[in-house]
C-alpha cells in the first residue's frame, strides 16, 4: 500500500499600505470567522501561480486589479491550524 503523501495549503495575502492605512476587508457570509476583519487573502485554487491566486483573490474581494509586475513577496509563514498550512504576503503600490 502506497503512503499517503505530505499535504499543505498555500494561502496568499495582500498587505496594501496607504497613506498610513492598511486595507482592511470584513468577513461575511463565509462560514468561517464572519464579521471578524482581515486582509485580502484567499487558498490557491490549483494549477494557478501566487501571483494568480493573489490577483484572483484580490479581484474577486476587494475589486482591485492587482499588476503581476508590481507585486511583492514580503512574508512567509508556516502555521498549523487543524491542517499544515504556508501563508504568502505581497504588497505592492500600484493598482487600479
Amino acid at each position: 500500500m502506497a503512503k499517503e503523501r505530505f499535504k499543505i495549503t498555500p494561502s496568499v495575502y495582500l498587505m496594501l499600505i496607504k497613506n498610513g492605512e492598511i486595507l482592511l476587508s470584513k468577513r461575511y457570509d463565509t462560514g468561517f470567522c464572519d464579521g471578524q476583519y482581515s486582509l485580502p487573502a484567499g487558498h490557491l485554487d490549483g494549477n494557478e501561480t501566487f501571483i494568480q491566486a493573489l490577483i484572483r483573490e484580490v479581484k474577486e474581494e476587494v475589486g482591485i486589479k492587482l499588476d503581476p509586475a508590481k507585486l511583492k513577496l514580503v512574508h512567509t509563514m508556516n502555521r498549523k491550524s487543524t491542517e499544515e498550512r504556508v501563508d504568502f504576503f505581497f504588497t505592492t503600490d500600484k493598482y487600479v
